[in-house]
């Protein structure tokens, strides 16, 4: 976090911005709120004015990897309007710097695997974003015009969930360096089926015409 930042943004905002790099480096169950106050340039009490518990916390960091997520969307729909073929294009290149610049993997999946009560406020927040995510990829293989979106969408979030955690252990030669050739491939493959299939005496009757 830089210095000028420190200074300038107020409180909540800085806890946030330690909190999110904490979290993000060592994870949720790594850093207490003590280190998080420190990062922050203030104390537990000023933190605990903001924040009742570090659940609270937690859910507050989380809300803006969201926020970040509805961003990138707005941006390849605003850099590709009314191209809906366009806009998955510019998805898988965005879903591959998620998985390459980045090898900590994703905060969403990596707080849901660490929060194990059913009923943490955290948890319904991630359950409703990936379900929310996986939703507006399969709007727009529909729009796009490929057959069974909603496979399609499927597939490419489940490849994209995998490219991401095999980062963290295969590394980054691993097969998570060929998600775009994996992903445009089952793209096509869905493409294919909306070819209309060519029976044997209408291809003779082409040839003989």
């Amino acid at each position: 976090m830089p210095d000028e930042f420190a200074v300038i943004a107020p409180p909540r905002a800085r806890i946030l911005a330690a909190a999110r790099d904490l979290f993000h480096r060592h994870g949720l169950r790594g850093v207490g709120v003590d280190a998080i106050a420190e990062a922050a340039g203030t104390n537990k009490m000023t933190l605990y004015r903001h924040f009742e518990s570090k659940d609270e916390l937690i859910v507050a960091y989380l809300r803006g990897v969201v926020s970040e997520a509805d961003d990138i969307w707005r941006k390849i729909e605003r850099e590709n309007p009314d191209d809906a073929q366009g806009q998955l294009r510019s998805w898988l290149k965005r879903a591959e710097e998620c998985i390459t610049v980045d090898g900590r993997g994703c905060d969403l999946a990596n707080a849901a695997v660490e929060l194990t009560e059913a009923g943490h406020p955290a948890r319904r927040l991630i359950e409703k974003m990936k379900t929310e995510q996986r939703d507006r990829l399969a709007n727009l293989c529909r729009r796009a015009g490929i057959p069974k979106s909603e496979v399609l969408a499927d597939t490419l979030t489940l490849l994209l969930e995998g490219a991401r955690v095999s980062r963290q252990s295969a590394g980054c030669n691993g097969p998570s360096s060929k998600f775009i050739a994996t992903a445009e491939t089952v793209i096509e493959t869905f493409k294919a089926k909306a070819k209309p299939k060519v029976s044997g005496k209408a291809l003779l009757r082409k040839r003989a015409s």
